[in-house]
């Protein structure tokens, strides 16, 4: 499940310095690489296990999940299964609006939803408020890290991501505007199918920015010595988040 793009802008190779003056670190390609790896899925894993936690908590899930439930609820199948299945045909919805997924997209895919289940399985489900409450905050907060983590790594966008930003480029409309319109509509699809929408909802949906902006940059990957990319140095310019 993707939640965020984000481009670093001003920045510079040569010297490894960025427009502000500060020194950019750098890494061989080989660990540099290693550790994309690494953080594309730790990051893919804990966002489910984040989803997994907000679903236990009873009060309320990000928009996407919704919809997941409520399929659940409909079909029988698990959460995470749903998942799977919705990414898988969202990502078909790519070919004609030509979007082109990498390594990360179809991880994504898979990943988000395994966990999600394996982590269901694990955590019972919360009784009393203070425990729905603290797995709601633990959801939400460690939703930002997994988001940090698997954005910052750079090997492509979520399929519901991807959906956006192409439908963005194929209509001239804002990603603001693309984004409220798929978000409503699946809430409103998932309500309507038993998905839980809550006050966990509005504080996802007003806190999952600030905690990705702030983990993009405590997991941004130093460039790699002699080349030619540098990721998450500086401000971003522009930022898509999809819950």
């Amino acid at each position: 499940m993707d939640a965020i793009r984000y481009r670093a802008t001003g920045c510079h190779v040569p010297g490894h310095y960025h427009h502000r003056g500060q020194l950019v670190s750098s890494s061989s390609a080989p660990d540099r690489l290693g550790r994309r790896l690494v953080q594309l899925y730790t990051g893919l894993a804990l966002y489910g296990a984040s989803s997994a936690l907000l679903v236990q908590s009873g009060l309320g899930l990000e928009p996407w999940n919704v919809l997941h439930q409520g399929l659940a609820e409909l079909t029988g199948l698990t959460i995470g299964v749903v998942s799977i299945f919705v990414g898988a045909a969202v990502l078909l919805l790519w070919i004609p609006l030509r979007q082109r997924p990498g390594l990360g997209t179809v991880s994504n895919v898979f990943v988000v939803g395994l966990a999600m289940d394996g982590t269901l399985a694990l955590v019972p489900a919360a009784h009393g408020l203070a425990a729905r409450v603290a797995l709601l905050v633990a959801g939400i907060v460690l939703n930002g890290v997994a988001t940090g983590l698997y954005i910052a790594a750079s090997f492509g966008p979520g399929p519901r991501d991807g959906l956006m930003t192409g439908l963005h480029r194929r209509t001239g409309r804002s990603i603001r505007l693309v984004r409220t319109a798929i978000e409503l509509a699946v809430v409103v699809t998932g309500f309507a199918l038993g998905g839980t929408v809550g006050i966990g909802t509005v504080l996802y949906a007003v806190a999952i920015g600030p905690l990705a902006q702030l983990f993009l940059r405590v997991f941004a990957v130093p460039a790699a010595s002699g080349g030619s990319t540098v990721v998450a140095a500086g401000q971003p310019e522009e930022a898509i988040l999809r819950p």
